[in-house]
């Protein structure tokens, strides 16, 4: 029954609700609330300047040792070994760390869309700590290995809740400096981890190497307790186990196992036990089943599933993901293969060795700030996104060329422009997922692309060294003195230095070879990488969050901008219409009221 006054107009954002996959239409009733994302926080406050750049610092210290965690072991294990005397466990040292951090990255983006953000953020540097100290005061290789996989699960928040607090501190369209200059962090990380690592096992002890996070830690979270501060979540007050079953415990209890499996079947798969050894077939069939169910889990239980159909619907997401897996793994078949060519075709000693890898890294680093600026300026992150898997694959492709009388130049102006292509697109996927995605559905999305970044490294290091170690054996078959165990047992340089004398140059030229190869698989993924960047959308960083309602919408249900703005301008001139019709009948009711009293004064005067 109408009130008899008009009633106020809707607002952008009550259209914007209605036109959203998870709005109540008439005759449409929405039994998966949660199915659909919540509302999207408004843009960083202005809050106070200083608070902001202690904050900025005490995220980038925790990206900073996360990154260096992950390098400055390298020069240590030698010394942590004959601490222990535990050579046979030297791969869990690495391992242990990598499969959590795998394992529980999708976990922790659900966790920063469920809880808020500051206690999930401080959790994941108190597990870091944690794992570091246990790792420094490791009274033996259990206990030192135990604490790696608690820095893996540390690691695994703080991945994705940098990234998240950057979001509520820093406005969309600074951020490419933002991620440019953390771009720049890994790399530096990676140049200096070792250094560090060896200093301190030089000159001090190497448990310094982990010693080192603590305090460092402790600053930023004392910062971080104080001073983030996050938007406030719909859910925010429900009760805490209503939380816990919002994180897709199902999902989670297939997805860790499942993603273990997969990760020890491709460590141990060739180097430790033949790729048709039991162990192996039923490691990767057991994951096979996890996975699989995994995903069963996410399509069917939408409201609580960990990867919503929502996301991967969404064109950018995909196509950052298929990007940063494309990437990483040319990245890592590269870093990790490039300094066993400089030892094993140019005797080059491991000090050595690193330092002739300093193109590529600092290359990165100068492509990633310039990337991150340049990103800023144009305001698009795609241009530079192409241009640089682009570069990126001309650098890889000429690293495919190198030979065995190959000069410095060549290396050293090879991984310069592969280094500057990579520093340039590194970053675009994130800030295609912080772009296209509601501000409530980026935790998850960044989560997603670490993930990506994490698992394809690790299966194409395995391809890669799959492809060397059979490429030796193809190779060197025929040479005589040639033992296939030195091919999984054997160092860079021990395989060439058991043949004979008068047959190691020829040895050395096959060796080339099936590095030749390896590196083929880096060029081929990378070039794939090109399919990703060409794809994503070509979204502005430079609007206000108000006015990229309708782009973000696009990436929850595919609707391109202009179809959502139709559907807007169509609702709103709907809802003109109807207070117009509202207005029209107020008046016509009240000019018929008029009309009856005028009459009924009229019999009353002539009565």
């Amino acid at each position: 029954m109408p009130s008899g006054r008009p009633e106020t107009p809707p607002s952008v954002s009550d259209l914007k609700d209605e036109g959203s996959p998870g709005a109540k239409h008439p005759g449409e009733v929405n039994d998966i609330p949660d199915a659909t994302p919540p509302s999207t926080p408004p843009s960083p406050p202005e809050g106070n300047k200083a608070q902001k750049i202690l904050l900025l610092v005490s995220v980038f210290l925790c990206m900073f040792l996360v990154s260096l965690d992950r390098t400055i072991i390298s020069t240590a294990i030698p010394a942590i070994s004959n601490e222990f005397n535990s050579l046979n466990d030297v791969g869990w040292y690495g391992s242990a760390y990598l499969l959590t951090s795998c394992a529980f990255q999708l976990l922790f983006g659900k966790i920063y869309t469920v809880f808020p953000t500051r206690p999930a953020l401080l959790a994941s540097v108190f597990l870091f700590e944690a794992g570091s100290a246990i790792c420094g005061a490791a009274p033996s290789s259990v206990a030192f290995t135990v604490g790696r996989a608690i820095c893996g699960i540390g690691a695994a928040g703080l991945f994705a809740g940098t990234i998240v607090c950057i979001v509520y501190i820093v406005p969309l369209h600074q951020r490419p400096k933002i991620q440019g200059a953390f771009g720049a962090l890994f790399g530096i990380a990676s140049i200096v981890g070792p250094l560090i690592g060896g200093a301190f096992t030089s000159n001090i002890t190497w448990r310094w190497c982990f010693y080192i996070n603590l305090p460092i830690g402790g600053v930023a979270m004392v910062v971080i307790a104080l001073f983030l501060e996050a938007p406030p979540r719909d859910d925010a007050k429900l009760p805490l186990g209503k939380k816990i079953l919002k994180l897709d415990l199902l999902g989670t209890s297939l997805l860790v196992p499942g993603v273990v499996c997969l990760l020890l079947a491709l460590q141990w798969g060739g180097p430790t036990y033949p790729w048709n050894d039991g162990r192996i077939i039923a490691m990767l069939t057991l994951a096979g089943v996890l996975l699989i169910g995994y995903a069963v889990v996410q399509a069917t239980l939408t409201s609580t599933a960990t990867i919503p159909p929502r996301l991967v619907k969404q064109r950018s997401v995909i196509s950052a993901l298929w990007a940063t897996i494309c990437i990483n793994s040319g990245n890592y078949i590269f870093i990790y293969f490039l300094p066993i060519w400089f030892q094993a075709i140019q005797h080059a000693t491991p000090v050595s060795s690193g330092i002739r890898l300093l193109p590529v890294m600092l290359s990165t680093v100068l492509g990633s700030i310039l990337g991150g600026f340049l990103n800023a300026k144009l305001g698009y992150y795609t241009p530079l996104a192409i241009f640089g898997s682009c570069l990126a694959s001309i650098g890889a492709g000429l690293l495919t060329t190198i030979h065995v009388a190959a000069p410095a130049s060549h290396w050293i102006g090879y991984q310069v422009v592969y280094g500057l292509g990579l520093g340039t697109c590194f970053q675009a996927p994130n800030l295609a997922v912080q772009t296209a995605l509601p501000q409530a559905d980026v935790p998850m999305g960044i989560a997603l692309v670490f993930f990506g970044q994490l698992v394809g490294s690790t299966v194409f290091v395995s391809v890669g060294q799959n492809v060397f170690s059979n490429q030796l054996v193809k190779r060197l078959a025929g040479f005589p003195g040639f033992d296939v165990g030195l091919v999984t047992e054997g160092g860079a340089t021990a395989l060439v230095e058991a043949l004979p004398e008068g047959v190691r140059a020829a040895a050395v030229v096959e060796y080339n070879e099936a590095l030749r190869q390896v590196f083929l698989v880096g060029l081929i993924v990378t070039c794939l990488a090109v399919l990703g960047t060409v794809t994503l959308e070509w979204l502005s960083v430079k609007k206000p969050q108000a006015e990229k309602l309708g782009e973000l919408e696009k990436g929850v249900d595919g609707k391109g901008a202009g179809e959502q703005g139709a559907e807007e301008k169509g609702a709103e001139e709907k809802g003109a219409e109807e207070k117009g019709a509202e207005e029209k009948g107020v008046e016509g009711k009240g000019a018929e009221g008029k009309g009856i009293e005028e009459k009924d004064g009229e019999k009353k005067g002539k009565k």
